[in-house]
């Protein structure tokens, strides 16, 4: 995966973002059966865990879904594939209201919210009976990063190993990417068309929870982010959130092996913006690969498959481990 290349069929950052979203395999009814167990969280709220069993005495990999997804996306399919090939038990923890059912609580979910990352592998690590492993995509990567930066030397002590791929690693160069031009025509509205009408339903348990008409005129993330995300988690701003969130700046402070998949050709995160070796720690590996896309990395003949990318983090995990 270190030197990934994509499809000849499959040309641009573009396409092999959304191409292998929408199209390559694994398809959803592919899903192994998960168990799905509902945990209370400290804040009197909840969230649902998707379980993959395995032998008692197997590694566990844990999966963070990114920005509205779940442990049905694509992605997610493959890494439950992945682990069950290799014997491993799974688990992907939802972040708050991405598991079908609105959370209770006036709080969602953030890029940096690495306490809540803590929380969900310390309640894993007290079940498992061998290793755990984590591994995070797009946000899901990046807050999984805040949490092994915040947590230092006694991040060893949960996990063995973490892989974040494409995580947003500098948050204002990817909204600045994301809200503008085919991006912010495509990948925005998108992600608006789900996250808004999320957020109105919070508004109407919890009157008075921020401005109203500022969300429903929100057509970039940087206004919903500045508008929702950030005051709802503690930040001042979108400007605040985003530089505190950030996983990059950190990336020297991380203690347990850890992993960041970033292909250069992503159009949300820019390839400028990627860390460069003398940036990290000892204890980070770098792979940035020409191209993939955005969580893409789709490999094979038309119309592809997504087998590889989540194999390939496997077994660096496996061998870190």
């Amino acid at each position: 995966m270190m030197n990934h290349r994509a499809p000849w069929w499959l040309p641009g950052g573009n396409a092999q973002t959304i191409w292998p979203a929408l199209f390559s395999a694994p398809r959803a009814d592919a899903m192994p059966a998960y168990r799905r167990e509902r945990w209370t969280t400290p804040d009197g709220d909840f969230v649902d865990v998707d379980h993959l069993p395995g032998p008692p005495d197997a590694p566990w990999l844990v999966l963070f879904h990114g920005l509205e997804s779940s442990s049905a996306s694509r992605y997610a399919v493959a890494f439950a594939l992945a682990a069950r090939a290799r014997g491993w038990r799974f688990s992907v923890p939802h972040f708050r209201g991405c598991s079908g059912e609105p959370n209770l609580a006036p709080r969602s979910y953030h890029s940096g919210d690495f306490e809540e990352i803590g929380w969900m592998l310390s309640r894993l690590r007290a079940a498992a009976g061998a290793p755990l492993l984590a591994a995070g995509v797009s946000l899901g990567g990046n807050a999984l990063l805040r949490f092994a930066e915040e947590a230092g030397n006694s991040a060893a002590t949960v996990v063995r190993a973490v892989a974040a791929v494409s995580a947003p690693l500098d948050l204002a160069a990817a909204g600045a990417a994301i809200d503008r031009g085919f991006n912010r025509l495509v990948y925005a509205r998108m992600f608006l068309r789900s996250m808004k009408p999320r957020a109105l339903a919070a508004l109407a348990r919890h009157p008075g929870l921020f401005d109203r008409e500022r969300l429903v005129a929100a057509r970039m993330l940087r206004d919903f982010d500045d508008c929702f995300t950030a005051p709802l988690h503690g930040f001042s701003g979108v400007d605040d959130y985003w530089r505190r969130a950030s996983a990059k700046p950190h990336l020297n402070t991380i203690r347990v092996p850890t992993l960041v998949l970033n292909a250069r050709n992503d159009p949300f995160v820019p390839g400028w913006s990627l860390p460069t070796r003398d940036a990290v720690g000892p204890h980070v590996t770098l792979w940035q690969p020409a191209e993939g896309g955005h969580v893409g990395f789709a490999t094979g003949a038309f119309p592809g498959h997504v087998h590889a990318m989540p194999a390939a983090v496997c077994d660096w995990l496996a061998a870190a481990a």
